[in-house]
């Protein structure tokens, strides 16, 4: 039998519980009864041994939550607001802080092209921005610079906003406008040296621009106007054929999905890095060319050559989608960490992968193929690249429905064990079932095949859309909204510290949104 070291860095959540809150039907319109969480996120800023503290956003109610491993269940409310204006309904939010105080501020916006600021201790609403000409999409926040806020616009513009008391009497800074999108944004993302932003919407375009340095502190009663870019620096059309409603950096690597497609997808600008001085506004590729799908800067075609103006590399498979639009991936990026993957589909799952596992195993499949390598030394075979084996029958346990179980998570988020093994040949050790599974899961050479999810909780409320991930800053919570008035709780990490833990059942709770907040 093959010896097993205990660690834990390769688990993946698994679910921890679910918050319910009564419909807010008496708040919207006859027609608008369709209620659900549209956004998530948690504070950034907190100090790394406070329990960490999310936000939640329908289209009437912010909700703040605590989360906390000592407790059962492991939630606490502890802030609770209403938009009263008539005409809010609010789908994105982002968190910021006051630059004398550093209160926690959280930025909301939606249907009525205003961003609400408010003092989440308070609960009150401290500023207004306005300034878009149609509904809010998105909402994020600077990472280096947590007074910056860049906003996505079915106006087609995204807009940088300042809440630095220097730019108070004109907080638009920068206008990112002109020949990037011909139709409405659904998406906006920061690069993390906060230089470069990605934006993508409606029009199956998804542009990177760069920003400006910012215009100094306004003198006397006229502010400077904000900077207008018109041209991105790189534009395509060719990596979605539908509704791009999600974008991300991964360093300097993009992720991106699209509304019909049933993938994420991870690309690369060629040429693109950003540890080069950032381009200049002029050397921004012009539309002089309109028939071309893809324009950059980073690597500019010419009448003689053509070099490739982006690479993708992988693709995640996310089925189930459907028709549905408006649905987010989050990665949980920490240089000390593994990457992870989350993504909520239409259906009530929810994926993750783990981008460390594929590089783990390319080593250990070359190793194995190693024709100079002495078989009678053992290899490492990580415990997640566990063998299928099939039980018998009559096994009550496989009789088990998957509906109501967190099984996939249990079987491939919790497998941190490494297993030693010898004379390992991998068509005589395994079953062309097993190695197709793997292949599925973690070959990254099968670019015709999109990454299967290395692990999936299945919420047990039927048709669960999840619309929004969010991972807490140190990776071991992340909470999944959408659809049903739901947010799901997942944790990781959390089992060497409660032995016990996973013979306690995933808590459910239902909270009535006209409460208020606690006292």
């Amino acid at each position: 039998m093959p010896s097993a070291s205990s660690s834990d860095e390769w688990d993946l959540p698994r679910l921890k519980g679910q918050i319910g809150f009564e419909d807010d039907f008496q708040y919207l319109a006859s027609d608008d009864q369709d209620t659900e969480f549209f956004d998530v996120k948690f504070y950034p800023y907190g100090d790394s041994t406070h329990d960490p503290v999310f936000a939640a956003v329908s289209k009437k109610h912010v909700v703040i939550y605590r989360l906390s491993s000592k407790a059962n269940p492991p939630y606490e409310l502890v802030q609770l607001f209403r938009d009263d204006d008539k005409e809010a309904l609010n789908c994105s939010c982002t968190w910021t802080k006051d630059p004398e105080t550093e209160v926690p501020y959280l930025c909301v916006a939606g249907r009525d092209a205003k961003i609400k600021v408010y003092d989440v201790i308070q609960g009150k609403l401290v500023k207004v921005l306005v300034g878009h000409g149609g509904e809010i999409n998105d909402l994020a926040t600077s990472p280096a610079n947590f007074l910056l806020v860049a906003s996505a616009s079915e106006d087609t513009t995204v807009r940088i906003w300042s809440l630095d008391p220097a730019h108070a009497k004109q907080p638009c800074v920068c206008l990112l406008a002109g020949e990037g999108h011909s139709s409405g944004l659904l998406t906006v993302a920061f690069h993390n040296s906060g230089r470069y932003v990605l934006s993508a919407g409606h029009d199956n375009v998804i542009c990177l621009w760069t920003l400006p340095d910012l215009p100094p502190e306004s003198n006397g009663k006229n502010p400077p106007k904000p900077i207008v870019i018109h041209y991105p620096h790189f534009f395509t059309s060719e990596v979605h054929s539908g509704i791009v409603d999600c974008v991300a950096f991964f360093g300097d690597l993009v992720l991106s999905r699209a509304c019909h497609e049933d993938i994420i997808v991870l690309w690369r600008i060629e040429g693109f890095s950003s540890r080069d001085p950032p381009p200049k506004m002029s050397e921004a590729p012009t539309t002089s060319d309109t028939e071309r799908l893809t324009r950059s800067a980073f690597a500019p075609a010419t009448a003689s050559a053509c070099p490739p103006q982006y690479t993708r590399l992988l693709e995640f498979w996310t089925p189930h989608c459907g028709h549905q639009f408006y649905l987010r991936f989050k990665l949980f990026h920490d240089k000390d960490k593994h990457p992870v993957l989350a993504f909520g589909n239409a259906k009530a799952m929810i994926f993750f992968w783990d981008l460390a596992r594929l590089g783990s195993y390319h080593d250990f499949i070359s190793e194995v193929r190693n024709p100079a390598r002495d078989k009678s030394q053992p290899i490492n075979r990580p415990g997640w690249l566990a063998p299928i084996q099939h039980r018998h029958k009559g096994d009550a346990v496989s009789k088990l429905k998957d509906a109501a179980s967190d099984r996939e998570s249990v079987a491939s988020g919790r497998t941190g064990s490494v297993d030693v093994e010898t004379h390992v040949d991998l068509n005589t050790n395994y079953t062309q079932e097993t190695i197709e599974s793997w292949e599925l899961k973690y070959d990254m050479t099968r670019v015709e095949e999109p990454i299967r999810a290395h692990a999936q909780s299945n919420v047990t409320v039927k048709d669960f859309v999840g619309r929004q991930v969010a991972w807490s800053a140190g990776g071991e919570w992340c909470v999944v909204v959408g659809s049903k008035n739901l947010a799901i709780i997942l944790q990781r990490w959390h089992k060497k510290d409660q032995p016990n833990d996973k013979e306690k059942k995933p808590s459910q709770d239902r909270q009535n949104r006209t409460d208020g907040g606690p006292s």
